[in-house]
């Protein structure tokens, strides 16, 4: 396997970010979520940008929003559902993650939920708005094998937790997932916990940070899958995307993940980019392991729609299905 590197672009990024987040007044605020509570962005900050509508939509609790291209492609669908630790909110930055899946996608639409956070809605009320919006697709035109389920963070979480109640419902799931970063053990039980609590520039160092916040499970079993989807069982799954830095607290919640899917028969492709933080994919394309990550969910878009290589053999960007780390040294 290529020796991996983190690129310059990236150390400086990851130390950027762990000056803004050390132990003061503002950093620590970073770390535990109260900013990412409070963060209002007026619109005028987001652009729906030319050839494109963003349209909201109202579902049963919360509200979605499609964007579409002016010639959308139909074949497949993107259900994104964000991050931020079940406590934040819709951002900007989704609606630039929804512009980006659609530019991979070849595209592909993309709904994004803006589903109910804690703590004044504990769960399930992010799983069930995730299954309204998976409803909605259905009743507007898309079947279950166009629709690919992607989430960031507890968005990623999310999403697997989405498809396991599908699947605990005897319902058809979707055609694929993509997770990156995914919280997916809110025991946190893993090796990575303790491996990278100084390395981690966003949640380590401190144990009052977003992935130890608990208010949206309320008085559930933290083992529940639904609420930690490691714990899940996975047979029958579609085909996985895992994507992570190897810096992150997070670590073995995406690694113990992969092993479990895959001994379930599960295609699966973990990528472990060096020196990365979480969800780096929001870092600017201009940051070598995010551009690299975006061409490498494009591949799999295409992959699982037929149009590449069975999905799972080993690409030229150094991923494949056995959880090797991604060459991300551009």
């Amino acid at each position: 396997m290529t020796e991996n590197k983190v690129s310059r672009q990236g150390k400086l990024m990851c130390q950027a970010i762990a000056a803004l987040t050390k132990e003061n007044l503002i950093g620590q605020k970073f770390k535990n979520g109260e900013i990412r509570k409070k963060i209002v962005e007026p619109a005028s900050h987001w652009r729906c940008p030319e050839c494109f509508t963003n349209t909201v939509i109202e579902l049963a609790h919360c509200q979605a929003e499609l964007l579409e291209f002016e010639q959308p492609n139909h074949e497949k669908v993107i259900l994104q559902l964000h991050g931020g630790g079940y406590i934040g909110g819709m951002r900007h930055a989704y609606r630039s993650f929804a512009g980006l899946y659609n530019e991979v996608g070849k595209r592909c639409s993309v709904l994004s939920v803006d589903y109910r956070i804690a703590p004044e809605h504990v769960f399930p009320a992010a799983l069930i708005d995730a299954l309204d919006g998976y409803e909605w697709l259905l009743q507007n035109g898309y079947t279950e094998d166009q629709i690919i389920v992607a989430g960031d963070s507890a968005g990623g979480g999310l999403a697997l937790a989405l498809c396991l109640a599908l699947k605990e419902n005897g319902r058809k799931l979707p055609c694929g997932i993509i997770a990156m970063s995914p919280w997916t053990d809110m025991t946190a039980s893993g090796p990575s916990y303790k491996e990278n609590f100084d390395k981690d520039p966003l949640f380590g160092g401190t144990d009052d940070s977003m992935i130890n916040n608990r208010e949206y499970a309320g008085e559930e079993d933290l083992t529940n899958p639904l609420l930690s989807p490691l714990f899940g069982d996975y047979e029958g799954f579609p085909p996985l995307l895992i994507q992570v830095g190897s810096y992150e607290m997070l670590l073995s919640d995406s690694v113990l993940l992969a092993q479990k899917a895959k001994e379930a028969g599960v295609k699966v492709r973990l990528s472990i980019y060096e020196g990365m933080f979480h969800v780096f994919q929001m870092a600017p394309l201009a940051l070598p392991e995010c551009k690299r990550a975006w061409v490498e969910i494009g591949h799999f878009i295409e992959e699982i729609s037929g149009g590449r290589a069975e999905y799972g053999q080993t690409e030229e960007d150094g991923t494949d299905d056995r959880g090797e780390t991604a060459d991300a040294d551009e």
